[in-house]
């Protein structure tokens, strides 16, 4: 088992929840893939797991299982949910770097597609508030910038 298995089956433990296969599979994919991806990308990603490493079929997640493992994964604080501006929701790991009061940034490639956090998040009241009309409070941001990543610029 790699050691981003490992990583993932240490947080869903850590959760306090039961650790199941579908769990550690799902979390060690978002884990490693560096971007926030589609239910979609993710099904197609854990199918192409499971071919390369000849996991028997017991081991294949199902649309359904998918979306309830990351329900879950998002309820526990494990993954979160990226609306993006095509209306479809992307999932990322972790809650690194996410503000606990909701107040949250990505980028969008418009080149490729891919969706990341942005660091600096929890500084995005600071950066609002001038913006706001008097008398406006901001109580939740999700803040989407498109344009090109590094890797398309």
């Amino acid at each position: 088992m790699s050691k981003v298995h490992d990583h993932a089956r240490e947080l869903v433990r850590q959760s306090g929840a039961r650790v199941t296969a579908a769990r550690i599979a799902v979390l060690a994919e978002l884990l490693s893939a560096g971007a926030a991806l589609t239910h979609q990308a993710l099904l197609a990603r854990l199918d192409r797991r499971q071919a390369d490493e000849s996991l028997p079929a017991a081991h294949a997640l199902d649309r359904v299982t998918l979306y309830r493992v990351l329900d879950w994964l998002v309820d526990a604080g494990l993954a979160h949910r990226v609306p993006d501006a095509d209306r479809v929701m992307r999932f990322s790991a972790g809650a690194e770097g996410h503000a606990p009061d909701g107040h949250h940034g990505h980028f969008r490639c418009v080149v490729c597609q891919r969706v990341f956090c942005l660091d600096d998040s929890p500084r995005l009241p600071d950066w609002v508030r001038p913006l706001l009309p008097p008398g406006f409070i901001a109580e939740r941001m999700a803040l989407t910038v498109s344009g090109r990543c590094a890797h398309c610029a």
